[in-house]
């Protein structure tokens, strides 16, 4: 110890008052080391808190008053075009292979171009099994009944005999999936951090609008990134409700129904009790954020273990800075802004809670993430001040009549 002291110091032994010195200046290292570990957890539950006062505000509120719109019927059924069989198949050339463009778990969807000389998504439903007719009729009835710039546009449908098909507005970008999993290889660019950012927020105002304008709330029940489609200027519409499912109109209610999704998307409390609430959505989204922020998928088991189960893996790193940071998909080669991704960080581990109480609204997340997303303040304003007037009554609807389990 002797001989360590002399490399620092003339005096072969340290007087006490140096000892002393010595030893504040250690502690006052290690408390500023605990206050910087902590300063990151503060954020996170300031959030937390916000959004718990924010939802006990929201509940007082919804007591108060009751909206109640509901769209004409004669208006529903012209707005959704009804299409021969004949038409679409000149529209798709004969549902050719070339002309591909997904698939889904009830059919494939073609590149079509309708009479009118639109570019239409053609989806061919599965002839096959019931699940694929009961999906057709829900999204019939839903989407002609609801309209957001952040949900896929039905422009028409198709029930000639057998047929099952439904027509919806073209999003030449394809999926967020198709994108994030990109190499710059197959001609869909990588994803820069503010398209990322724009994606993220243009989703939650689709989950927003479908819980908090619509009475009852549908929940998705599918919500991925597969599900999120984008146009050619990369704005993401919420698609494919042929899972949806009415919720409950009481404060903390829920419904009971068969537990139906995809693996590494489906909330704990609905997969073990089929228990479904808007909060099993809130945890679908919370995931398509850590695939925003990682560029991982939701479950991959050749990855190291530990690692196979985007959720468990990422939940314990979100609130560690340094480990956040190693988090980054490579792809962004670091082009992100630290503060935003510690703001993004903090949504999605709020999201992904297991207890589905401890989630937020949409609406918060909403609002959250706004301020990340660089759009003029007045076109935003107006969108939400458009869909506060309208509520859409869903109680005549075929998905109230068990028309989905």
């Amino acid at each position: 110890m002797v001989l360590y002291e002399s490399q620092y110091t003339s005096d072969p032994v340290p007087s006490a008052k140096e000892a002393s010195d010595r030893s504040k200046i250690n502690n006052l290292l290690i408390v500023i080391s605990l206050l910087t570990s902590l300063a990151f957890l503060i954020l996170l539950a300031a959030f937390l808190f916000y959004c718990y006062t924010r939802r006990k505000f929201k509940n007082k509120e919804s007591k108060k008053t009751t909206y109640d719109y509901t769209l004409p019927t004669k208006a529903v059924s012209q707005e959704a075009q009804v299409f021969t069989y004949k038409q679409l198949l000149l529209a798709t050339d004969n549902f050719s292979p070339l002309n591909v463009v997904g698939h889904g778990g009830f059919g494939s969807v073609y590149r079509g171009v309708l009479p009118d000389g639109r570019l239409a998504a053609v989806k061919q439903l599965d002839r096959e099994g019931k699940q694929g007719d009961r999906e057709f009729k829900v999204e019939v009835d839903m989407l002609s009944r609801l309209h957001s710039p952040y949900l896929l546009e039905l422009l028409g449908y198709c029930a000639d005999r057998n047929h099952r098909i439904l027509v919806y507005d073209y999003m030449p970008n394809g999926s967020l999936q198709k994108n994030l999993y990109s190499d710059g290889t197959t001609g869909s660019p990588i994803l820069d951090w503010p398209t990322r950012m724009r994606i993220a927020l243009d989703a939650a105002c689709g989950l927003e609008y479908l819980h908090e304008f619509i009475s009852p709330p549908i929940i998705h029940r599918d919500f991925k990134s597969s599900n999120i489609l984008l146009d050619g200027e990369f704005n993401a519409k919420v698609s494919d409700f042929g899972l949806a499912r009415l919720g409950s109109d009481e404060i903390n209610g829920y419904v009971t129904t068969r537990v139906l999704g995809t693996q590494g998307y489906v909330a704990p409390e609905y997969a073990l009790t089929g228990h479904l609430t808007t909060k099993s959505d809130v945890y679908s989204y919370g995931v398509v954020l850590l695939e925003i922020l990682t560029g991982r998928v939701p479950v991959d088991m050749k990855r190291p273990p530990g690692e196979g189960i985007l959720v468990a893996w990422a939940l314990p790193r979100l609130t560690d800075r340094d480990k956040l940071k190693e988090m980054v998909d490579p792809a962004l080669e670091g082009q992100y802004d630290m503060k935003e991704l510690i703001q993004l960080a903090a949504i999605a581990a709020i999201c992904v809670q297991p207890e589905a109480n401890y989630r937020p609204l949409m609406t918060d997340v909403v609002q959250s993430l706004i301020p990340l997303v660089e759009r003029r303040a007045s076109s935003k304003a107006t969108r939400f001040s458009r869909f506060s007037s309208q509520i859409v009554n869903m109680k005549s609807s075929s998905t109230d009549r068990g028309s989905i389990v």
